[in-house]
């Protein structure tokens, strides 16, 4: 995507081919900056810490992360101990478990000189095949803005609601949820968005929101509350969401309010669709509300919030009174029953197992073995 003229993907290596560069996202929107990474420990702070964040980016920066680890030292033993601190950085998305497991798949039978050159090879193609994906998945969520359109006979503006930020900040370019929105109105569809602030951190305010306007994209900022009030009045004509892992049978956990979101629309009869590539389906779990862990993150997220003040500085400020506690649960979970499709690379299927196989079928097969 573009930022001020300038085409950037989220993550990227630097002229020395080894040094890997990223985007602060806990900077935006008031300050566009790029950050370093050169060990680790680097790559570890930036997930945990949120400079980076949604699913596949996740996944992209856990495997630099090994290329990164493997400096000077690329035995078994280190090999392990990269995959044990990376993976403990977030426990929600499954993305990060997939690229490591597969990172590591690759680079275990290989002599320990070899592994770091292949591990800056592996990495590049899971940034280049995300990329793939995401572009897909805006082509076949696409179609389902274009055939809103055409049902109303081309006339005014399609409006979605999203919620968060599954832009391509959340990825390596394109998005999820987002994708379809810009193909949409790279075709000349007519779109508006109804972005959510999404409480707390604000990556709907801060990320989405940004995005939007550096693409040209319409859209209006909301508080969580005014999604089910739009839907009563005719003024969501589609709900797109991302995901950070999605059950075989198709239940969904996204950030914290995409339930309470599916809820409304199904109580007014607006479509709720769900973008995910494929390497955030697990394949291993069936029940979302039992078997997926959901991540409780530092109650200062809810408890303070960082914006610019009237002279232009970056300030934080504290919300809530001295002494009184704050929860603060980062994920939940929606059920199958109240998702109308999946939308992934490879189509749109509903959200069940059987919908599932039908476009990876691989998975049946290895199920039925």
């Amino acid at each position: 995507m573009n930022v001020d003229g300038k085409a950037y993907r989220t993550i990227w290596l630097a002229p020395d081919n080894k040094t890997v560069e990223i985007i602060d996202q806990t900077k935006l929107p008031h300050l566009f900056t790029t950050v370093q990474l050169t060990s680790l420990e680097d790559a570890a702070h930036a997930i945990s810490a949120m400079l980076v964040r949604g699913a596949p980016l996740i996944g992209a920066t856990a495997a630099y992360g090994m290329c990164l680890a493997l400096e000077g030292d690329a035995s078994d033993s280190r090999l392990a101990q990269a995959y044990e601190t990376l993976l403990a950085t977030r426990p929600t998305a499954v993305n990060l478990r997939w690229a490591l497991d597969d990172m590591r798949s690759k680079l275990l039978p290989l002599a320990p000189e070899e592994r770091q050159a292949a591990a800056y090879r592996r990495a590049a193609e899971v940034c280049d095949e995300d990329v793939e994906i995401c572009s897909s998945i805006g082509d076949h969520g696409k179609n389902l803005i274009s055939a809103l359109w055409e049902k109303n006979e081309r006339k005014g503006v399609i409006n979605v609601l999203t919620h968060c930020n599954a832009g391509w900040l959340a990825t390596v370019d394109w998005g999820t949820a987002i994708a379809p929105i810009y193909k949409a109105h790279d075709e000349g569809i007519p779109v508006h968005v109804w972005v959510d602030e999404t409480r707390p951190r604000n990556q709907g305010a801060s990320l989405t929101a940004w995005e939007l306007n550096r693409h040209g994209v319409p859209h209006t900022v909301i508080v969580d509350n005014v999604g089910g009030h739009l839907m009563q009045h005719g003024l969501v004509d589609i709900c797109i969401v991302g995901t950070d892992r999605t059950t075989a049978a198709g239940d969904v956990c996204n950030k914290i309010g995409t339930y309470l979101k599916a809820l409304a629309a199904d109580a007014n009869g607006v479509p709720f669709y769900v973008a995910l590539p494929s390497p955030t389906i697990d394949w291993t779990l069936e029940d979302g509300l039992r078997d997926i862990p959901i991540e409780q993150r530092d109650a200062t997220e809810v408890s303070h919030m960082t914006g610019r003040n009237s002279e232009g500085e970056l300030v934080t400020i504290q919300l809530t009174p001295d002494g009184s506690p704050a929860a603060n649960y980062a994920f939940d979970v929606t059920p199958a029953r109240y998702v109308t499709g999946l939308i992934t690379e490879r189509g749109v299927s509903p959200a069940s197992r059987e919908g599932l196989e039908t476009l990876f079928p691989q998975q049946q097969a290895m199920t039925a073995s």
